[in-house]
């Protein structure tokens, strides 16, 4: 299994030096179903909160000719065969930082804990924000079912934004060039 937290230290670097903030690094399994991984790092502009097709190339090819050159020098950061994924967080993106759960706080979340947590395991509703405490961070969310709740952020399994209409509103496109100039086919009309 590929260390993530060693992943994370090598790649943030290289998001830093194009001006992105690195929002997740995982591993998964490829959904090319064979049997390989998929080493994903989202990243966004902080300027859009995304990132367009050109950026995750840039952020693509910086993290290829960093993980190669280490590879080269004999350190095996990911044992096996892997392909890499790189994407914008998306509108419904995924909660990992601290500062994600401050600047999306008013909008509907899913907030799933950790195995042996204390409670009940699945929250969703709006999120409040964060708190940062003598027992480290705190996450207020309105739960649906269980009301106001404060979940410490170290039992997070894992947390994203809901896909709601207030989120798109508030979500601005990143480049609407050549919007105006789309065209879409006309059925054509059956004689008569």
């Amino acid at each position: 299994m590929a260390d993530i937290a060693r992943l994370t230290q090598i790649i943030e670097p290289e998001a830093k030096a194009l001006g992105f903030e690195l929002v997740r690094v995982k591993m998964m399994p490829s959904e090319a179903g064979d049997g390989t991984q998929a080493l994903q790092i989202m990243a966004e502009d902080p300027a859009t909160g995304q990132l367009v097709i050109e950026q995750c190339a840039a952020l693509s090819r910086a993290v290829s000719a960093r993980i190669d050159a280490l590879e080269e020098q004999g350190d095996v950061l990911i044992e096996g065969a892997y392909h890499l994924e790189v994407s914008s967080p998306g509108i419904d993106r995924p909660l990992t930082r601290a500062k994600d759960f401050s600047d999306w706080a008013g909008h509907e979340a899913k907030i799933s804990m950790a195995k042996g947590y204390d409670g009940q395991r699945n929250y969703r509703g709006e999120l409040k924000g964060i708190a940062n405490g003598p027992g480290g961070d705190t996450v207020t969310l309105t739960d649906r079912k269980a009301g106001e709740v404060s979940l410490p952020r170290d039992q997070i399994h894992s947390a994203q934004l809901v896909l709601t209409d207030a989120l798109i509103a508030a979500t601005r496109p990143l480049d609407t060039t050549g919007a105006d100039e789309v065209q879409e086919d006309q059925p054509e009309k059956a004689d008569d």
